[in-house]
């Protein structure tokens, strides 16, 4: 069946019906190509929601404050929640078969200098624990611990583009920095999948802060961690048990949809991945669908094809050619079309995404682009496959056609 013969009469036939092969071989190229760029960008938004919320630990909640919009037992609508130290106590002595750790964060901004060198940069007064709850990667020295707290030390952990900024290669350990006429010691540089602006951050024990503050206890977020094994179902309750207390604590209304707000990163985690996973199904219907397309494309040129040649085919039986014979030529040809331009196409989609992938994330939020090459090829085998059928449904037909009746077709 696939002599030499054969591949000289179909290479023959693909030299003397160029464009003809060219359009078969473009709807299937074409075809993979798409199906490989639409189902990359599908994995890249899935790496963007992943790389997004990577950036703090999934058992984590983020508990913030904001104005009442009710009145509640005297209080006015519009009055400032704030949190304060012995908040931290209260959820500790409260929810402890839930509590794993929990964080104060307050915020501010300073110019750093040091030598002659200095910038703005935001600060983040926080305890050892924050470390977990942002997954904060320690390069050099250490992070915040309890002696620091306790005795609110003057200690600092810079963030990687600080210490480049301020310290290029300077080796930035054991150095003092001045922030807003305060002078800090720099015990550890860390850095983090958050980006630029999470390393463009300090970290100072929130008890150092809070002292500088004039001695306020005030506290502007906390961060809880609860214990994984209470699994997302437990997260759940200990979310609306935790901002009921809170609520109660805080004299708020029940039905006040201001005032407190947790941020519960496990459940935006799976609302986000829900999302990119029912997106990931739209683009694989597209996709799909562009194959689907492919396979009727390359149907119809296909029996176009044996159309046009069923002349030929009439004299190739009247010479003695069997329908069989017949049927494998135009098999062989169909065959060797489709695998040819899907896999052309499949390198060229491949390459394309690795070529654009780097520069989709700014602006596109696709971030890594890519396609499983077991997923690729499959699809490529199943346009393979259906350009076969396409080929043999035709040529079957043809084979069956009497040689006078061929050789009368016009």
């Amino acid at each position: 069946m696939f002599n030499k013969d054969s591949w000289i009469e179909i290479f023959d036939t693909i030299r003397k019906n160029k464009l003809r092969t060219f359009l078969s071989g473009f709807t299937v190229a074409l075809g993979i190509f798409i199906f490989v760029i639409l189902f990359g960008f599908g994995n890249g938004l899935s790496n963007t929601f992943q790389k997004f919320f990577n950036d703090d630990n999934t058992n984590s909640m983020f508990i913030s404050s904001s104005r009442t919009t009710e009145p509640f037992k005297g209080y006015e609508a519009g009055r400032r929640i704030e949190f304060d130290n012995a908040d931290l106590k209260a959820i500790i002595d409260n929810f402890d078969k839930y509590l794993e750790s929990i964080s104060p964060r307050i915020y501010d901004y300073a110019n750093i200098k040091y030598k002659h060198k200095s910038n703005n940069y935001s600060i983040r007064a926080v305890s050892p624990p924050h470390q977990y709850n942002e997954m904060t990667i320690m390069m050099q020295g250490r992070f915040l611990n309890e002696d620091d707290i306790t005795h609110k030390k003057r200690h600092a952990v810079i963030g990687r583009l600080v210490a480049l900024d301020l310290f290029e290669d300077e080796n930035p350990i054991g150095k003092y920095i001045d922030g807003s006429g305060h002078t800090w010691k720099v015990i550890g540089v860390f850095q983090d999948d958050g980006g630029d602006r999470e390393e463009r951050t300090v970290y100072i024990p929130y008890t150092s802060l809070q002292k500088i503050k004039k001695n306020t206890d005030k506290i502007d977020e906390i961060i809880v961690s609860y214990k994984p094994e209470i699994g997302y179902a437990g997260a759940v309750e200990f979310e609306q048990k935790l901002k009921q207390f809170l609520k109660t604590k805080k004299y708020i209304s029940a039905r006040d949809r201001g005032g407190i707000y947790i941020r519960n990163v496990a459940d935006t985690l799976k609302e986000s991945q829900q999302f990119a996973n029912v997106l990931q199904w739209v683009i694989s219907f597209i996709g799909i669908g562009t194959l689907i397309a492919g396979i009727i494309g390359i149907s119809n040129i296909m029996v176009f094809v044996v159309k046009e040649r069923t002349k030929e085919l009439g004299i190739r039986k009247a010479i003695g050619a069997s329908p069989r014979s017949i049927i494998a030529m135009i098999l062989q040809e169909a065959i060797f079309i489709t695998t040819f331009s899907g896999y052309f196409g499949l390198i060229i989609g491949i390459a394309t995404l690795s070529l654009i992938g780097d520069t989709l994330e700014a602006e596109y939020y696709i971030t890594n682009p890519y396609i499983e090459i077991s997923t690729a090829i499959t699809a490529t085998i199943i346009l393979i496959l259906f350009g076969a059928l396409a080929g043999y449904l035709p040529a079957r037909k043809a084979a069956r056609i009497k040689p006078i009746i061929a050789l009368r077709d016009e």
